[in-house]
């Protein structure tokens, strides 16, 4: 690269600093990758530009579309903005990038690294704006989450974002030659050796699959998983699923634990049971009982927080003599199945049954013993019996008879 004429003021310098201005001059234009300095200068100035272009594009340009959709009413355009505002700020910079590779006169091999690089930044920000436009829109799927369910929707979109990064992957290597077939081969080979020693994690995704499918629950949900743990649903994943306990810690649940126990749902109860046994005392008389069972039933039945057949079951009976008291089963259900709402209704009724055995003269019964002391003759000192006149008479004729027969007999009757 020739170097230009020396100003008419170097030469009037001394000889050492003309020397001196002619090796910098040379290394300047001598440059790096062929290119001077003063062209390397220019496009990084260039590219410099871009990037200050881009915050000042960000602060004014992407913000005034953004209140101009916050303004209306429909949210189309609010998901169309959330979609582009993060790729937007990409394009004052690949602007800037392709202005510098224009100004400078680049070598053929250096303009091919350029160019790929530009195409480059563009299939990444149109992959990056389809992944999130799939995020942004989800709300266009609400009849399809009707249909299936909320979690699968969820997880159709985190597979479609997925699917637009790997897209957007392929499409950079085979921008820069890198040919794909083998790299999909290897994968799938990797992937066979991953899956051998992975049987856990494809066991419980499938597990996450059939629970969504057979929608056993949804986050916000509260579910109690035999021998597993108790809580509300937060969120469904690939892997497990977070349950939030009752003591608000989060517990992460694998999903084939969910999948092959007895999951319990809650929150899709129709109405919520209370079940009671009240014991009364042993005195309370057979009127007393039936004014008792009666005012509580006429209770039940009056009150709209509480269910009627045929709806739910609904009985007040005597049911059982206890060791310590007489037993009634209190067996209803209430309209509500907010916990909240049906201990206050529980409330209620306990209030209701205690009013109820006061006013009929009785009271609760509690575990007691009595214990029945006898005053009796003191025993008398035993002696052997007599022996009746029969048996004495049968003794003799027997010793009788051995007299007869020659045999030696004792007066009891042994030889």
């Amino acid at each position: 690269m020739t170097t230009a004429s020396a100003p008419e003021w170097v030469s009037k310098m001394p000889q050492w600093a003309q020397d001196g201005y002619a090796y910098i001059e040379g290394l300047w234009y001598e440059g790096v990758f062929g290119l001077s300095y003063g062209e390397v200068l220019t496009a990084i100035g260039v590219i410099l530009l871009s990037l200050m272009i881009r915050g000042l594009f960000a602060r004014t340009v992407v913000r005034a579309i953004t209140r101009a959709a916050a303004g209306t009413k429909t949210n189309l355009d609010d998901a169309l903005v959330t979609t582009i505002s993060a790729p937007l700020k990409l394009v004052p910079v690949i602007v800037g990038v392709y202005i510098a590779t224009q100004v400078v006169d680049l070598p053929p091999i250096a303009q091919a690294i350029a160019d790929n690089i530009l195409r480059s930044m563009v299939a990444l920000s149109i992959f990056w704006t389809l992944n999130r436009a799939v995020g942004a829109f989800s709300f266009l799927f609400t009849g399809l989450r009707e249909t299936l369910s909320g979690a699968i929707v969820d997880w159709l979109v985190k597979t479609l974002q997925v699917l637009f990064l790997i897209v957007g992957a392929a499409a950079v290597l085979d921008i820069w030659g890198i040919p794909i077939g083998p790299i999909i081969a290897g994968l799938g080979v990797f992937g066979i050796a991953v899956g051998l020693g992975a049987q856990d994690l494809f066991q419980n995704l499938i597990a996450g699959i059939l629970i969504l499918t057979e929608k056993r629950f949804q986050p916000g949900e509260w579910i109690a998983v035999d021998g597993v743990c108790e809580g509300t649903v937060e969120k469904i994943n690939f892997r497990s699923t977070l349950i939030r306990r009752f003591d608000k810690s989060p517990m992460y649940v694998p999903n084939s634990k969910l999948s092959d126990n007895a999951v319990t749902n809650f929150s899709r109860m129709t109405h919520r049971r209370i079940k009671w046994v009240v014991g009364v005392e042993y005195r309370t008389t057979v009127e007393q009982l039936k004014f008792i069972r009666d005012e509580i039933e006429a209770f039940l039945w009056d009150s709209p927080e509480f269910a009627k057949p045929p709806a739910t079951a609904l009985f007040v009976r005597v049911d059982t003599f206890n060791a310590s008291s007489i037993d009634f089963l209190i067996y209803t259900f209430t309209n509500t199945t907010n916990w909240g709402e049906w201990l206050a209704l529980k409330e209620k009724l306990a209030l209701e049954i205690m009013d109820i055995i006061e006013r009929a003269g009785t009271g609760f019964a509690f575990p007691s013993r009595t214990v029945y002391m006898q005053q009796q003759d003191p025993p008398e000192i035993m002696s052997p019996p007599e022996l009746s006149e029969r048996v004495e008479r049968a003794r003799v004729q027997k010793v009788a008879q051995g007299k007869a027969l020659g045999m030696d007999m004792d007066d009891d009757g042994g030889e």
